[in-house]
Parts: structure tokens; C-alpha cells; sequence
């Protein structure tokens, strides 16, 4: 692929829900462009940007396809983003290097939950963007339904066609555009009159178009309400201008699979979207996360951005990348400022799908990949190293779906660990944990089909069979007054014996900071100073191991109070497991109870499922916490246990029809009612007879 410099580049993410037809229109552009003779289709596999086994079995974008394409001697980098929401840390990368974006609005869904998600995101970002209404061929699709359903997207936004249909459903043939104020047919490539039937609805439009334009320069609208006409380059300068301030949002309309409205929407792109020249400056955080600024330009020292990893079955780890400043050679050597190490950089390349173009050089601005960097991971800065300062991250949300994890064979677990730790290098939404509490591995993210996708890449690509299963709740024990025991152990077999006797007290701890305390208050030398550790050893196997169900307890002072050693039989591991079965006494005596993780819960769903959302949540021990309104929506918080909410986000988007959206994070750990106590106490006992028997 030939060299772009700064100005000669844009950088722009397909965002829409589900369905929306970004991969379509990819395919579109690709075909408008020449890079393909035939258009694929995602239903049958045959798509550019679907091009992984799981996203072809599917049929459905999984991660984020680069699309490169040069139209009128420039590059735009097109990132064809996932629509599904469980794969909106895709999404987030995407845009996290893009310079403006593409929102795609279904001509007849309209603007659906997952638009609404990503226009959130966009907002993040502050980029740029279009509405481009897709799939105008559509059985019942309406242009005048669906803006009035965009215009409730952003009441700060104000949405201004540049084009109108030449048709709907069938009958789309083309698109009028109304900066040229001639009508397109078919991709756009040639131009005719505006038909008279559709001649005073353009002229009307355009009266807006030109206003907007004239609203974002002072000068313009000065001349404008002076009732001198806007020459076709005032308008175009002006509109611009309103684009990248983000006051005004341009409407497109389009039919991918029919390649209907491909040119006037690259042409768009190239004339309204800004470059990364146009962007002129980037954030750095330097030590003590101190902001600095940088300049994009390939004078400046090198600074690229990692902001995905993927493993290929062929050629290893691939590193997607974008420069920021300075030009980056290929067979060079960087720093990774992160890794405080040096990268030998080899072949460059642009992907297209999946594609390797390769390139020689990338100047700021530009994507790129390269191939086996070896301490490289996403979110990584690479760069001069004499930089010291890294490109800050994105925020991701908080995962919302848990499975436990387990090999399926003897083979697979000794891989397990490096398989789940690579899988989450390359998804920053994707997180694992050994959980003490149940002693099970834990894999977070963002819903089922986040995770089934997940474990099926541990298969294909790094050869790791896992199974899952709905994690265990990671309560705790605890006590909540005082209690005393003591016990003695006593062993004699012949030859030398073993004795130990310790009478404990137990406490309940109220500090915060403190989970166990250990106290030796024995007097008169009743047990020596030197079997004490040998108590604590035992104590802490209980505390480790649970007296109750299994579960780690917490939050309790142990005090040894007095007890009998015995001249020649006492010996340290006699004292262990007197310490150990005094505490299990204790521990009964003084009130044993439960702890279980309490979430804090954030719903927003349309207002015609509040009722709904209420209802369920009562029947989980929720207690609401506070109900309003936001843009349209009910938002309700409330405080769940963990134990009932371990598969809301199935449940969520089955009661809401998908249009629901929920986020949740620990808030504390409170005393288990009784009644649910009983149920954890006899789950345990039936695991424990099970593995028994097995």
C-alpha cells in the first residue's frame, strides 16, 4: 500500500447496535473502491471484515475488523466495530484511536439500545460523527421515521440531512445530495437532475443545511441574515466548521448490500471528517499522572498507541497500533515506556480484514500492525524513550457475567492460567481470578456470548480445553459476640506421645483494617511462648478452610488464654491441632454467621418496563435504593446480593426485549438471613457427601 502523510488520512469507526449494517457497508465500500470485483455477504461467511471461524459460524462481527481504503489519492482507515454489547470493549478501542465515527441507525428499528450505547461512547471521545441511515431498500423502511427517531438521541446535538432518499424500500435507487443539489444514482458515481416530485423537499432541506453552515461563523451568518447568498465554498466551510465542533450531526442515508450511496459517502468522509492533521493534539500522562500534551506530527518524538492484540494461528502475536507522532520505520527498535523495554520492530503492515498490506513507513496518524513484539500487551505505549510519558487508556465498564473455569483434562490445566491470562491481554473486558473463598478460577465479562466466544478462542487458538459452570457465591464466616472453648489432644501408641492443651476466647473484630488478630494472654507459663505459632498455624487452617461450609472466615480476634503442656509428650503439632479444634469450638459458641457479597446495581431501562424491573427485583432481596429519569429512560439503583443477580444480564435483556442496560460493582458484605444460611449450610453438606462417593 502506498505511503499517506497526516493530511491525507482519516481514521473512522463503524458504531451502530446489532445488526446495524456496518460490516455490509464495508463490503460496499470496498467494492465502490475497486479493492474487490464481488461484494461478500455476512450470512454466507464471505465478507472482508468477518473473517474469523467463529465470526463466520456466527454470523455476526465478534472484534474489530481494520478496512483501509484509498479514494481520491487519500486513505481512510475504516474500523468496523462489533455491534453486539457484549463486545463493547471492541468498540471502546476502536474509538479510542479513531478521529470521528459512523453511527449507523436501521431504516426501519430506528435507534435501538445499542445506538444509544455507542453514542455514549462517542461522546467519550468528543468525535466528530455521522447518522447514516442504512439498509434504505428495506421492506417498510421510512426516512422520515427513523430522523424522528435520531432526534432523540442528543437533545445538545442538532441533526441536519445532507442527503435524501431517491426512494424507499424497493424503490431506493439513489441518494440527493444537497451540497451539489443533483441526484446520485446507484453508488453515487454519476449525477442527474433531482426529479421534479422530489425538487421542493431538497430545496427545503438544503434551507437547512445552509442555515447550520451559516450558524458556525460569525462572518457567515452576518452575511447570511444581511440576505446575501452563501457561495457553495462559504458552505462547505462553514458546515465543517459545525461538524468538528460536534453542534451539528450531518444525516446520510444509504443501502449496503445494494451498494446504493457509496461514493457520496466517501466523498463525505474525505470532505467533512477531520483528519488527524485537523486534530493537531493528543493527551500524554506523565509521572504522577501529570497531563502533557503532544503534537500530531511527524516532527514530534514517536508515540504509538497498542490498542488491541490478537494471536494468529500463523503468524503468532499481532500488535495493532496507531501513531501519534513521529513516523515509524518497519526493522526498527522502540521503547514500550509501560515495560520499561526495548521492541525490535519487524515488517509493517496495514490489515485489510484479514489481509497483511505491507508498508514501509506509517506517519502520525496512521494504523498499523506489526507481528511477534514479546512484552508488548493492549494499552501500551510505545515510543522514543526518551518519551516519559504514556498515552492514557480508556475506561472500560465493569464486568457483569461470571463463570468458573476448569480443564477439561489433565493436559489442559497446566495451560490454563497462560491461555486465560493471553485472552485477557488481548480483551480488556475479559478478567480472571483464583477466588480463594470457593477455590474456583473465575473468568469476568461482559455477558454469555462474551464469554462462550472467549472459551472457544482458548480452544481454536491456543489449543486449551475449558469447561464453566455458574461460579460458587464467595461468602465468608464470621462471629458476632464472644464465645470460649477448650480442648486437649492426647495421643499415646507407643513410644512417644503427643499433648496439647489450649482454651481459647474468640471476639468479633469491628475494625475495618483487620481481618484476624492473634493474642497470647496465658501468665504464669501454662503453655510456652514457643508452641503459640504452632496455635496460630492451626487456627489460621481453620479460618482458611471454614467451620461452617467451607468458606473463609474473617473479622475475628483469637485470644489464647490458658492451657497444659506436658514435659516430654507436648510437641508442636500437638498444640496445632488442640488450637485448631479449640477454635472450631469457639467458633460455634459465639454466634456464628454468613457474610455474602452485596452489589450495588445500576438499571436503566425504557420506561415501560420500570414495572417489570421492580417486580423482579423484589423477588431477588433487593432493596431499592432511589428511581428517576434520564433522557427518556427510568434509571432505578437498588443493592442486591450477589446470589441473585449472578445471571441478570441474561435475565435483563430478556425482560426488556435487549433494551435494558445495567452496571454493578461491590459495595460491602452483610449477615445472610437465616433462612438462606440453611440452604448454603445443606448445598455444602451435598457437595461434600458427592465428592465423597466419587
Amino acid at each position: 500500500m502506498k505511503e499517506y502523510g497526516t493530511s491525507k488520512l482519516r481514521n473512522v469507526a463503524l458504531i451502530s447496535h446489532g445488526g446495524g449494517g456496518k460490516t455490509s457497508l464495508s463490503e460496499a465500500l470496498l467494492f465502490a473502491t475497486g479493492v474487490i470485483t464481488r461484494m461478500g455477504k455476512v450470512d454466507d461467511g464471505s465478507s472482508v471484515g468477518d473473517f474469523e471461524d467463529e465470526e463466520i459460524r456466527r454470523t455476526l462481527s465478534l472484534s474489530t475488523a481494520m478496512i483501509p481504503l484509498e479514494f481520491k489519492d487519500q486513505k481512510i482507515n475504516i474500523l468496523d466495530t462489533p455491534g453486539y454489547t457484549d463486545f463493547i470493549g471492541e468498540v471502546i478501542s476502536a474509538l479510542r484511536v479513531a478521529d470521528s465515527a459512523i453511527v449507523l441507525v436501521d431504516s426501519v428499528a430506528g435507534v435501538e439500545v445499542g445506538t444509544e450505547i455507542v453514542w455514549e461512547q462517542a461522546n467519550v471521545f468528543h468525535l466528530p460523527r455521522f447518522v447514516l441511515i442504512s439498509k434504505m431498500d428495506r421492506d417498510n423502511a421510512s426516512f422520515e421515521r427513523v430522523l424522528a427517531s435520531i432526534e432523540t438521541l442528543d437533545p445538545d446535538v442538532t441533526f441536519i440531512p445532507i442527503q435524501l432518499p431517491w426512494g424507499e424500500n424497493q424503490d431506493f435507487k439513489g441518494v440527493i445530495d444537497l451540497f451539489s443539489m443533483k441526484a446520485r444514482p446507484a453508488d453515487g458515481s454519476k449525477m442527474e437532475p433531482i426529479p421534479a416530485d422530489l425538487q421542493e423537499a431538497a430545496e427545503e432541506a438544503r434551507m437547512v443545511l445552509v442555515e447550520a453552515a451559516a450558524e458556525s461563523d460569525d462572518a457567515l451568518i452576518e452575511k447570511y441574515l444581511e440576505g446575501e447568498e452563501l457561495s457553495a465554498e462559504e458552505i462547505a466551510h462553514g458546515f465543517k466548521l459545525a461538524v468538528k465542533n460536534g453542534s451539528f450531526v450531518p444525516v446520510l442515508v444509504s443501502a449496503g448490500t445494494a451498494g446504493i450511496g457509496s461514493i457520496p459517502l466517501l466523498e463525505s468522509i474525505l470532505f467533512l471528517l477531520p483528519s488527524p492533521e485537523d486534530s493537531s493534539s493528543f493527551n500524554l500522562s506523565g509521572a504522577g499522572d501529570a497531563e502533557e500534551e503532544g503534537t500530531i506530527s511527524d516532527a514530534g518524538k514517536l508515540a504509538a498507541y497498542v490498542w488491541k492484540t490478537t494471536a494468529d494461528p500463523f503468524v503468532g502475536k499481532l500488535t495493532y497500533f496507531r501513531v501519534y507522532s513521529g513516523v515509524l520505520d518497519g526493522d526498527s527498535k522502540v521503547y514500550n515506556i509501560n515495560k520499561d523495554t526495548e521492541e525490535r520492530m519487524g515488517s509493517l503492515y496495514t490489515l485489510r480484514g484479514k489481509e497483511q498490506l505491507t508498508v514501509d513507513v506509517l506517519h502520525a496518524g496512521d494504523l498499523g500492525v506489526v507481528a511477534k513484539l514479546s512484552e508488548t500487551a493492549t494499552g501500551d505505549t510505545l515510543g522514543d524513550k526518551s518519551l516519559k510519558a504514556t498515552l492514557p487508556l480508556p475506561v472500560y465498564p465493569n464486568a457483569l457475567f461470571s463463570v468458573a473455569v476448569h480443564p477439561r483434562t489433565q493436559a489442559d490445566s497446566t495451560k490454563m492460567g497462560s491461555a486465560l491470562t493471553r485472552l485477557c491481554e488481548e480483551d480488556p473486558t475479559l478478567s480472571w481470578h483464583n477466588e480463594p473463598a470457593t477455590r474456583q478460577t473465575i473468568l469476568q465479562g461482559m455477558g454469555d456470548q462474551h464469554i462462550d466466544v472467549a472459551i472457544r478462542k482458548a480452544e481454536s487458538k491456543f489449543q486449551v480445553g475449558l469447561e464453566t459452570e455458574i461460579p460458587k457465591v464467595p461468602y465468608k464466616e464470621t462471629i458476632t459476640r464472644a464465645g470460649q472453648s477448650q480442648y486437649r489432644h492426647k495421643k499415646q501408641t507407643g513410644g512417644a506421645g503427643q499433648f496439647g492443651e489450649v482454651h481459647l476466647r474468640v471476639e468479633p473484630i469491628k475494625d475495618e483494617e483487620e481481618d484476624f488478630i492473634f493474642k497470647n494472654e496465658v501468665f504464669g507459663g501454662a503453655v510456652s511462648q514457643g508452641y503459640m505459632p504452632a496455635i496460630e498455624k492451626g487456627v489460621r487452617s481453620v479460618m482458611r478452610d471454614g467451620v461452617m461450609a467451607g468458606y473463609p472466615i474473617e473479622k475475628v480476634l483469637v485470644a489464647v488464654i490458658d492451657g497444659k503442656e506436658h514435659p516430654v509428650d507436648s510437641k508442636a503439632v500437638a498444640f496445632e491441632i488442640a488450637g485448631r479444634e479449640a477454635f472450631k469450638l469457639a467458633f460455634h459458641e459465639a454466634g456464628p454467621v454468613f457474610l455474602e457479597p452485596i452489589m450495588h446495581l445500576r438499571v436503566i431501562v425504557p420506561e415501560a418496563n420500570m414495572g417489570d424491573i421492580l417486580g423482579d427485583l423484589n423477588t431477588r432481596r433487593a432493596r431499592v435504593q432511589g428511581m428517576e429519569t434520564e433522557r427518556g429512560h427510568s434509571v432505578v439503583t437498588a443493592d442486591v446480593p450477589l446470589a441473585e443477580i449472578q445471571r441478570y444480564t441474561t435475565d435483563m435483556r430478556s425482560m426488556t426485549g435487549g433494551r435494558g442496560m445495567f452496571s454493578m460493582k461491590l459495595k460491602s458484605y452483610e449477615v445472610v438471613p437465616t433462612h438462606v444460611a440453611e440452604q448454603i449450610i445443606q448445598a455444602a453438606r451435598k457437595e461434600k457427601d458427592n465428592s465423597e462417593n466419587d
